[in-house]
């Protein structure tokens, strides 16, 4: 790899990064044009796993109910839960309510300004602490998102496989040698936006655009015409599908009787229909005199990163708030709506 992308100049990468970026990156996104760590570090726990898209519109509203870190930390965890609802991942609402927490306790409030300080941080991995260092402090430290990691591949040639630590360990040396060596607090910033910008809107995992890629002349996988061959990883996640029974109780009124899902485990801490692994075990939950008065509701579909749901939802309405034998809570029309639920809950009780 190294020969054969020796006519590369480590500073000719940085700077033809950062010369594109500010001419043709992603540069009015209302996470941009700030130093602001609070900011940046709220965008970045947001977009893991999630489209720039959906990020959109959550990250506003976040901001107007918590405009900084001290009202976050301010916040009950459920409160934090409820406006992250339908934002999926929720561990990275617990986490971003924990990291909260920490920098008013241990940091009085002012987030870390190195990226391995950072690090401590709850929800942290290496390359967000790295994004917030670079992208607010001008430090002089390399990411590897997803995005950085296909670009730098193919730039490179960079074949061997991801799915092994000590390859990707490697490749964190080769991203942390092409970073700008000059005017790191104009550079770093737009250098490490740069590269993510190329990952999401040139370099992409299908169709890449090589033809107005800044890197197309000396990027390896280019010439030998093969950029879907990088990057390496063989490691395949196996997608798996369970099937899930929900009992759907509520009164003439519109409460809904739900249970707040453990730690850790599927929709971790947001509040649900009881679960059940079958319709027989979800009927004998249920106190007798209302088990002729189940009805099942047509089955839905949900979609997580590695597993398919099938949702069997079975509804019942009683005369009252009682639920004999269970130790949920009712929640009125008017509650659950500012409650932390998983989407396909929030959908079946907005259809109604």
């Amino acid at each position: 790899m190294k020969d054969e992308v020796s006519g590369l100049a480590m500073s000719d990468f940085a700077t033809k990064v950062v010369t594109w970026q500010k001419l043709h990156g992603r540069n009015d996104l209302p996470w941009q044009n700030t130093r602001d760590p609070y900011r940046v570090w709220l965008s970045e726990i947001m977009l893991q796993q999630t489209q720039v898209s959906t990020v959109l519109d959550y990250f506003p509203r976040f901001l107007s109910r918590f405009p900084d870190v001290g009202s976050l930390a301010r916040a009950p965890l459920d409160d934090v839960l409820g406006l992250w609802s339908g934002l999926g991942y929720y561990s990275r609402a617990r986490n971003l309510h924990r990291c909260a927490l920490d920098v008013m306790s241990l940091h009085g409030g002012v987030f870390p300004q190195t990226a391995i300080a950072l690090q401590t941080l709850p929800g942290i991995g290496r390359s967000t602490a790295a994004a917030i260092a670079s992208l607010c402090f001008g430090e002089r430290v390399a990411i590897l998102d997803g995005n950085v990691k296909r670009v730098l591949s193919r730039v490179l040639g960079y074949d061997r496989d991801l799915a092994l630590a000590a390859n990707e360990r490697l490749l964190w040396d080769e991203a942390g040698q092409l970073l700008p060596t000059l005017n790191l607090q104009h550079a770093m910033p737009r250098y490490t936006q740069g590269v993510m910008d190329l990952g999401a809107t040139v370099c992409t995992s299908k169709k890449p655009s090589c033809t107005i890629c800044p890197l197309t002349g000396t990027c390896v996988a280019r010439r030998l015409g093969q950029p879907d061959r990088y990057p390496v990883k063989s490691r395949k996640v196996k997608r798996s599908s369970q099937s899930i029974w929900l009992l759907w109780a509520q009164t003439p009124d519109a409460s809904v009787f739900l249970l707040k899902r453990p730690v850790p485990g599927v929709w971790g801490g947001l509040y649900c229909f009881p679960l059940f692994d079958d319709r027989e075990t979800l009927v004998e939950n249920v106190p007798t005199v209302l088990r002729a008065a189940l009805e099942d509701a047509p089955t839905i579909g949900h979609v997580l990163t590695h597993k398919d749901l099938f949702l069997h939802p079975v509804r019942v309405t009683l005369a009252s708030d009682e639920l004999v034998g269970s130790p949920g809570i009712w929640v009125g029309a008017d509650q659950w709506p500012g409650l932390g639920l998983p989407a396909p809950i929030r959908k079946l009780l907005i259809q109604g």
